[in-house]
């Protein structure tokens, strides 16, 4: 049974915007907007509401008046009555005398803002009991109400502006350009702080992939300012200690290179005879397996860290060592475009690439290469896999390949494939073994691009 927490944490997880910049701006406009909703509601809820009603009440109280002076006065007054009405209430007023209200006009789909419609028609029903009739759609700039008295129909044309006011304008403008201005202020703000933090995201994966590019300059909030300078802290003292790895290297490379030069040379100055030409071959070969250990030993231990990146043709690379191993009668082929270019360390690559296609050439008697373009989790990559026929490695043991100095029958003497991830993994990749459908061993190269 699911958790409802864990539930709901997910569904959000899904809604919820991925970058720190949106979700940011959404908890800061989130609650303006509500608030800004819940104003505009009290707004219009209340002091809007009774201006409308007050508007329309006034209105409402001109007309029945007119109409009522109208419906009382002489024939002869009633001209006089209009022209008064016209100059001292601001309407325009137009009387037929026997007439009658006809088919009432169309009503408006839309009122802006205010229900004025129900408001001005609950006033007239309230000031007058003549039968009205409204049109809202005939002129844009004025209100035309036409009223059944008893001697004929009474027109009223008042302007809209008697039934608006600007402080609903003001309000509503002052109500949007608020919310805009703190949202543009928020994401300024915002994208200065964000900036800071993706750069400080972009320095780690840098020096992540082995490319140095010196120290971040701390900008930013407090907090990210700490983490700045943590970083550079960090990327010093890691950056000190593979120096003074590389330079111990240096030394026990020459003190161990020494020794033996010197069995060497005391071991081809002996003097062979048919009795001890096979225990001196077997010497020599000691020998030889010691100077190869010694090598793989400090090529792991260095990292091959010392080698800038560049951009380099990944398919030309592996060509190169394709017909490396050809000479050395591997039966080697390679599918893989024309060219793929990445930033890599290309020698450190080659060592890579060499002890994969030593350890295939070793248990297997073919060799294929692949190379392709990839697309994953919003990044380009470069695949890079290496088929061969030969034993494999059972998938229990695959994971200890990787071992320094394992005993698997695939790694020799243990520091192939370690070598291999450790070059790899400096480049920001990563290997991978898998069963090959040439039926032996596949490993799996991803590097980016």
């Amino acid at each position: 049974m699911r958790r409802p927490d864990k539930y709901l944490s997910r569904r959000a997880s899904t809604v919820l915007p991925r970058g720190l910049l949106a979700r940011t701006l959404l908890i800061m406009l989130v609650p303006l907007v509500i608030v800004q909703a819940v104003a505009l509601q009290l707004f219009y809820g209340g002091h809007l509401d009774v201006i409308s009603r007050r508007l329309t009440s006034a209105l409402a109280g001109d007309v029945a008046f007119v109409g009522q002076l109208i419906d009382m006065a002489p024939p002869e007054m009633r001209a006089e009555i209009l022209r008064e009405g016209n100059w001292r209430l601001g309407l325009s007023l137009g009387f037929e005398p026997g007439a009658s209200l006809g088919t009432p006009p169309a009503r408006p789909a839309w009122m802006p803002f205010l229900p004025l419609e129900e408001d001005l028609d609950a006033a007239l029903r309230e000031r007058m009991n003549y039968a009205f009739d409204a049109d809202w759609s005939s002129d844009p700039q004025s209100l035309v109400i036409r009223v059944q008295l008893h001697s004929g129909v009474l027109s009223v044309e008042a302007p809209r502006k008697r039934l608006f006011t600007s402080t609903l304008y003001v309000f509503v403008l002052w109500l949007v350009g608020s919310a805009l201005l703190l949202a543009g202020i928020a994401v300024l703000f915002m994208k200065n702080q964000v900036r800071a933090i993706r750069r400080l995201a972009e320095a780690s994966e840098d020096f992540g992939l082995g490319r140095e590019t010196g120290p971040m300059k701390p900008e930013g909030a407090r907090e990210v300012r700490q983490a700045a300078i943590a970083f550079n802290a960090m990327q010093e003292r890691i950056l000190r200690f593979v120096n003074q790895r590389t330079e111990m290297l240096a030394g026990i490379s020459h003190d161990l290179r020494t020794p033996l030069t010197r069995m060497r040379l005391g071991l081809v100055m002996l003097p062979r005879t048919p009795e001890t030409e096979e225990d001196l071959a077997a010497l020599s070969q000691d020998l030889d397996e010691m100077e190869r250990l010694v090598e793989s030993y400090l090529a792991f231990a260095r990292g091959e860290r010392t080698e800038a990146p560049e951009p380099s043709d990944l398919v030309d690379l592996v060509e190169d060592m394709a017909a490396k191993a050809r000479r050395s009668g591997a039966a080697v082929d390679v599918a893989a475009p024309e060219a793929l270019v990445l930033p890599i360390r290309a020698d450190a690559l080659k060592r890579a690439l060499g002890n994969l296609l030593d350890n295939a050439r070793r248990h297997a008697r073919r060799i294929a290469i692949g190379v392709r373009p990839t697309q994953e989790a919003g990044r380009s990559w470069a695949e890079l896999t290496v088929d061969d026929d030969g034993p494999g490695i059972p998938a229990a043991e695959r994971a200890d390949a990787f071992r320094p100095f394992s005993s698997g029958s695939a790694t020799g003497t243990g520091l192939g494939l370690a070598i291999a991830r450790d070059i790899v993994r400096a480049h920001g990749g990563d290997i991978l073994l898998e069963e090959s459908p040439m039926g032996g061993l596949r490993a799996r190269l991803r590097l980016p691009v």
